[in-house]
């Protein structure tokens, strides 16, 4: 009786440090998100409209390695768009876009003006985002051909 006692005793424990755990992490999953998402609004609100990116001199500019790997997962996610007659595709490309330029700009590590003109580079994405997910199939089509352009121009100014 003692033993079975003790083995009842030992899985309610368990079951509760166990729920308790994946409620901790899912919240602080929740606060990163959230985070993340200010610090992307932050961004692309804070930076001047219209700034055109530059070149360093005639040189590119150095980025950190986040910066660059962020563009090519953009770039693979457009490379491997199939379904270029659905809006619903068109707003699941949108949003893992979007997770992606967050951590773009969550992970940014750079500074001066090399960060200055990734921000350059950076802001005009919203709105061809922000177009991406239209209502209208020519306008989400139009959206995507302009990104693909603009993220192929990414090695033309950063190293």
């Amino acid at each position: 009786m003692k033993n079975l006692f003790k083995l009842l005793l030992t899985i309610v424990i368990a079951s509760v440090i166990t729920i308790s755990c994946s409620e901790t992490t899912k919240k602080k999953q929740e606060d990163y998100n959230s985070v993340k998402k200010e610090t992307v609004e932050k961004t692309v609100n804070n930076h001047k409209k219209n700034s055109k990116i530059q070149l360093n001199d005639g040189k590119l500019w150095s980025a950190n390695y986040e910066t660059t790997r962020g563009i090519l997962n953009m770039q693979q996610l457009l490379n491997t768009f199939s379904s270029e007659d659905s809006l619903e595709a068109y707003a699941v490309l949108k949003s893992n876009l979007e997770k992606e330029f967050g951590t773009i700009i969550t992970e940014c590590t750079m500074e001066g003006e090399s960060h200055n003109q990734l921000h350059n580079f950076l802001v005009p994405m919203k709105d061809l985002f922000n177009n991406l997910g239209s209502s209208d199939i020519t306008t989400s089509k139009k959206s995507f051909k302009a990104l693909e352009k603009h993220l192929a121009s990414y090695s033309s100014y950063f190293e």
